[in-house]
């Protein structure tokens, strides 16, 4: 963060307008611009203004968006990539070599498994599978050859919690690095830096946008030096986030904290209701006193978000029957915008985790509450119910 916004203020809704968000020198605008250019004029051989040369290194709009995602999660660095998996591949190529090690959770979002699973695998990275909420499981996947632990909490879609701080030590024990999805949560309800994390990964796409209408990623580091060698590697694969997108994104996070309050209010109305209901056989959301991760998400975050998922009876042909009944929830895959959407992870999000540890039940239904009137919503789950 620059020093300027340094002292602007703690408070994360203060910070999520301002960070990063400088007025513009030139014409006072108080919205960052667009910087859509590729190159940049030198001021002689060498003379780089304001350090810009080319986009792909380096671009006004992305940088005021990178600072703004380092101050939100209290890190050190941020970088901003054309997606999520792009973050996450920059990550795994920046952190480990062939031979390496990697513990996964046993709910992960299925594109990271695929990409650990179809892509790393082929470079040489090998990787085992743990249930994170247990820390004494991810103690035992661990190897001599083990460089890092991923987790997602909650995660997707079974909405487990690990315990950050109790894992980022039985990392550190291994000398291993913790790298946290926080993409369900956001850093509005949880900060893993401040946990004992070493990396934060966002698919910015979701929550962080929260409008449906950009694809990128991110990466949140507090270390300064682990954040030069994510840099180098983001130049060197290119993967980066555009300048619109980043616009994008950075209009999205002025508005994060209200958007998590009212996601998170209208998820605990659906998850009680759904708990309730006699077509539903369980209903997986931490803000349930039920959950088995309840006093841990109550104890690393602020409210439970907006992510609720739920098993029905009859089977898989009725989950999907649910999914196509709905009508204020979209049928659609992603998550975190403003409306509701509803899909069937074992058929789409997730498919390509089946026949692995990591395939999902066939009765499962993955909601993404958005911000529109709970009743309404409440209704609209309950006509899909039948």
């Amino acid at each position: 963060m620059p020093m300027s916004d340094r002292h602007i203020s703690q408070h994360f809704e203060t910070l999520a307008i301002h960070a990063g968000n400088t007025a513009d020198p030139l014409t006072g605008a108080v919205v960052p611009p667009i910087y859509q250019v590729s190159t940049y004029k030198q001021d002689g051989v060498g003379g780089l203004r304001g350090g810009y040369e080319y986009s792909r290194s380096a671009n006004p709009t992305r940088t005021a968006l990178e600072e703004n995602l380092a101050a939100l999660e209290g890190g050190r660095r941020g970088l901003a990539f054309a997606s999520g998996l792009a973050a996450e591949d920059c990550l795994l190529r920046t952190l480990l070599r062939p031979g390496d090690h990697v513990v996964i959770p046993n709910d992960a979002y299925g594109g990271t498994f695929r990409l650990f699973a179809k892509v790393a695998t082929r470079w040489g990275v090998e990787w085992s599978v743990a249930d994170t909420s247990d820390a004494a499981a991810v103690r035992a996947a661990l190897t001599p050859k083990t460089k890092a632990v991923w987790v997602e909490t909650p995660s997707n879609p079974l909405l487990g919690i690990t315990d950050i701080a109790q894992v980022a030590q039985v990392a550190r024990d291994a000398g291993a690095r913790l790298v946290v999805d926080n993409t369900f949560a956001t850093p509005y309800l949880q900060q893993p830096l401040a946990l004992g994390a070493d990396v934060v990964v966002h698919s910015l796409t979701k929550y962080m946008g929260g409008h449906s209408d950009v694809v990128g990623g991110a990466l949140i580091v507090g270390d300064q030096e682990l954040g030069e060698e994510l840099a180098f590697h983001q130049n060197a694969m290119g993967a980066v986030a555009g300048p619109f997108d980043s616009w994008l994104v950075l209009r999205g996070t002025k508005t994060l904290a209200v958007r998590m309050d009212r996601h998170s209010e209208n998820a605990t109305k659906v998850a009680d209701m759904l708990s309730r209901h006699a077509r539903v056989t369980s209903v997986l959301y931490p803000g349930l006193p039920e959950h088995p991760g309840h006093e841990v998400a109550a104890k690393q975050m602020k409210a439970f978000g907006g992510m609720v998922s739920f098993r029905v009876e009859g089977g898989e042909q009725a989950a999907v029957e649910v999914c196509n009944r709905a009508k204020v929830f979209t049928l659609g895959e992603s998550l975190g915008g403003v409306e509701s959407l509803i899909e069937h992870p074992g058929r789409m999000t997730h498919a390509s985790a089946a026949g692995s540890a990591l395939e999902v039940p066939a009765d499962l239904v993955r909601l993404s509450v958005g911000i529109e009137n709970a009743d309404d919503l409440l209704a609209d789950l309950q006509q899909a119910l039948g």
